[in-house]
């Protein structure tokens, strides 16, 4: 299964969805802020899957995602951004960053449906060389 990454300030909704993508048999990483998740890139490697809160402390999910891109390997790292913000602007936002959306309260079957399909798709196309 996946490695995931979860970037995610709230500790209950972190342990929430860390506990919930390893139960679906990913293998996660969790922490509390984008400076973090890129620390923890830097020294460990990348993530198959991201997900990210978009209101984190410090950088917010969107330049952490886009930081996170910027690393060598790691350019089309598929994102999930998980979080209450449901202004059409940060939605927008988000996808221009191609990144899928979903919204707190969140329906733990739906997330996990999401970063497997997120999984599988960057396989494919890491397989195909696109």
């Amino acid at each position: 299964m996946a490695r995931v990454l979860v970037v995610e300030d709230d500790p209950d909704i972190r342990e929430l969805v860390s506990l919930r993508l390893r139960a679906a048999g990913h293998r996660t990483v969790a922490v509390d802020d984008g400076e973090s998740a890129l620390a923890l890139v830097d020294a460990h490697g990348g993530p198959e899957v991201a997900v990210l809160d978009v209101g984190l402390p410090g950088l917010d999910g969107f330049a952490t995602l886009q930081e996170l891109r910027a690393r060598p390997g790691l350019h089309d790292v598929p994102a999930v951004f998980l979080t209450a913000r449901v202004h059409e602007a940060d939605v927008e936002r988000g996808r221009a960053l191609g990144a899928t959306y979903l919204t707190k309260p969140f329906i733990a079957s739906a997330l996990i449906a999401t970063v497997e399909r997120l999984a599988r798709e960057r396989a494919v196309v890491a397989a195909d060389g696109w």
